[in-house]
């Protein structure tokens, strides 16, 4: 067995692999949060640092008008092929999630599992929030999703999970450490381990995430008066069950609703 050292964004069907049993239940939960709480209607979709567009194909697939960015070339061009293996269209572009510029703005945007939690500074993620309230029409919804953490908190664990493609398994080991809520980062160890019959290897990288509370999180969000905060859920993503930005949850979605 092979181990590679290096970063798994630039391995984008692994990546993918990773995540695809999350696709439909996110996509639903979209939809009915467009439903609810958009004020007219959501044909356009943004999704800001889209990596593999396992989102993009779905939510093209169910008829949206999809753009999507992101920094990792590797990650596009595997998503362009995705596309036009699927007889789909999306209009992407090479972007940087701080800043950037549409012609036409969305009627809504999605961000989720913690990508937003790479910009680990407050001028950065203001930024980015800033950039999306341009991006989005008035009454168009921004759904953010990202790990919150309660005060005092110096969270250490480990994740794992398996996904199955075919005669491909795929399992993933997550631990976070390093937790530093003075400089509000932890390092996120990841490792890979890919079994087929043609190959069995290992990946490992490691990076940065910024953390928040919720208290932290609520203030950003009040730093960018576009946005108003509509509803809260969790990862279980249902929709007849809003929650508070509170440190009770974790594991947090946010529905940012753009102000008039």
């Amino acid at each position: 067995m092979g181990t590679i050292e290096g970063a798994w964004y630039d391995y984008p069907q692994y990546y993918d692999l990773a995540f695809q049993d999350d696709t439909k239940q996110e996509a639903d939960f979209f939809q009915a949060a467009f439903e609810r709480y958009a004020q007219g209607d959501v044909q356009r979709l943004l999704e800001p640092a889209c990596g593999t567009g396992r989102l993009v194909v779905e939510m093209a697939r169910r008829g949206y008008h999809m753009t999507a960015f992101d920094l990792s070339r590797k990650s596009l061009t595997y998503l362009r092929r995705r596309l036009r293996r699927s007889k789909l269209q999306a209009d992407l572009f090479e972007g940087d999630m701080t800043q950037f510029e549409l012609e036409r703005p969305v009627d809504a945007a999605f961000c989720t599992v913690n990508t937003f939690r790479h910009l680990l500074t407050e001028s950065a993620a203001r930024s980015h929030l800033e950039s999306m309230a341009r991006a989005v029409r008035p009454g168009g919804l921004y759904i953010l999703g990202l790990h919150v953490f309660p005060p005092g908190t110096e969270e250490e664990g480990t994740e794992r999970w398996s996904a199955t493609r075919g005669q491909t398994r795929i399992t993933v080991t997550l631990k976070a450490d390093n937790f530093n809520a003075r400089k509000r980062q932890e390092r996120i160890r990841i490792s890979v381990r890919l079994r087929s019959p043609k190959k069995d290897m290992r990946l490992r990288d490691e990076f940065l995430f910024r953390t928040y509370t919720a208290r932290q999180l609520r203030r950003l969000i009040r730093s960018v008066p576009a946005w108003e905060l509509a509803a809260v859920f969790d990862f279980w993503y249902d929709i007849d069950e809003p929650l508070e930005l509170n440190d009770e949850i974790a594991d947090t979605v946010c529905v940012l609703r753009r102000r008039a």
